[in-house]
Parts: C-alpha cells; structure tokens; sequence
C-alpha cells in the first residue's frame, strides 16, 4: 500500500512512519499542504492521509484541490478540532473519513484498510498473468491451484508487475509505488526482490514469467 501523509508536526510524523513501517506500507510524507497538493496529481496513491491544520494551507483546501482534479483516492483527516463543524465542512470538501487527535494507533491503521479495501472493491480485485491470480482484495496470489507464500513487499511488487502486464516498467518505477520517492535509486533492492520472486513464482519451471528487458527494465508475460 502506498500512502501520502501530510503532518506538520515533526514528532508525530515519525511516530506515523515507524507505525506505518511496521505494515510495510510505502509512504510518502510532508508538512506542506501545497506540496501535498502537487503529490497527489503527480502520483497514484491508495490513502492519503491529512492533517488539517498546516502551516501553508490548511487540510481542507488540500482536499477541495485534489477532488477538483477528479482523483478517486480515499482521504482521511487527521485533526486536534473534534467539532461537527470540522466534520461536515471536510466531508464536504470530499474527505472519506475523520480521525481526531490523540487517536489510537491501531484505529487508523484499521480506517486506512478499510478506505482501501472499499476502494479496491470499486474496481476488480482479480488479476492474472498466464495461470498467476492476484486478489488485490484479500493480498493473496496464486499460480494456478497453489498459494504463492509472498512477503507483503513480494506480494506489492508482483501487483504492480501485474497491473501493468503490458508494458516495460523501469527500475525508477517500481521503486516509487514498491517503495517510497526516498529509496536509494542506485540501490539493488529491487534486482533482488525480483530474484526472490521468481523463485517463489516460477519453483523451477522452464517456462519464466518475469522477464528483464537490458537497459530498460521488467515486464511480466505469458509469453515465451
């Protein structure tokens, strides 16, 4: 899962990341409402979440500017002003949903399944390449009757191989939505989660699904 999180307050950002390190999520974060504006018309993400209160804009003209632009990503609000006025005017600016401040740990990372998951559910949450199947939904894969035993950064990876079976995807690529826009580019990191996924997806057939292009990158394809 890829997440946009927008918070101005340096402590509980980090507090954020380490939570959402421990999922395996690939975040992206800033303090800038304006920046978090820009990120999202630039970027494909499943949640974003947003505070509020922020020191160039505030949370809710964020949220107007990325409805205006006709992006589907599910928003939630992250506030210290627990008000039903607060509540309507960014519900009404196009939020999904609204958390107040001090939250428990584990009720956001439960709201953010399940704006996810609602959103997963708008669209097909089966995919295939050959006889690999993806349920985007419950995060599982199988290669024909056989559950693949995936890491959640295996089982990321493979899903944007998948969603984008007919075409290359560079390296750069797939560090950005696999990872975050703050990995190393010149690390090896994913040469070596597609080694291991092979082995996990292939188990020694002749007939490989995940291909390097030289010079270009991976693609992923039934054919020979």
């Amino acid at each position: 899962m890829r997440i946009l999180l927008v918070e101005d307050d340096q402590s509980l950002q980090r507090t954020l990341l380490r939570l959402f390190a421990t999922q395996n999520f690939a975040v992206d974060a800033t303090a800038s409402g304006k920046e978090a504006s820009f990120l999202a018309k630039t970027n494909d993400y499943d949640v974003v979440v947003l505070d509020i209160m922020l020191p160039d804009t505030d949370g809710f003209e964020v949220c107007r500017e990325i409805r205006d632009e006709k992006i589907n990503v599910p928003i939630l609000l992250l506030t210290a002003i627990d008000d039903a006025e607060s509540k309507i005017k960014g519900l009404d600016r196009g939020a999904d949903d609204y958390l107040p401040k001090p939250f428990h740990a584990g009720e956001l990372l439960a709201r953010i399944r399940a704006l996810s998951r609602r959103l997963s559910e708008e669209k097909s949450s089966r995919f295939n390449v050959d006889d690999i199947w993806l349920d985007t939904v419950l995060r599982k894969a199988f290669r024909g009757s056989a559950e693949l035993n995936l890491t959640p950064r295996e089982f990321a990876l493979l899903e944007y191989l998948v969603l984008n079976k007919r075409r290359i995807v560079s390296r750069a690529e797939i560090l950005e939505h696999v990872w975050d826009i703050n990995f190393d580019p010149i690390s090896n990191i994913v040469d070596a989660h597609v080694k291991g996924l092979r082995k996990k997806i292939d188990g020694g057939r002749h007939h490989t699904l995940i291909k390097t292009i030289r010079g270009m990158g991976y693609t992923i394809s039934a054919e020979q």
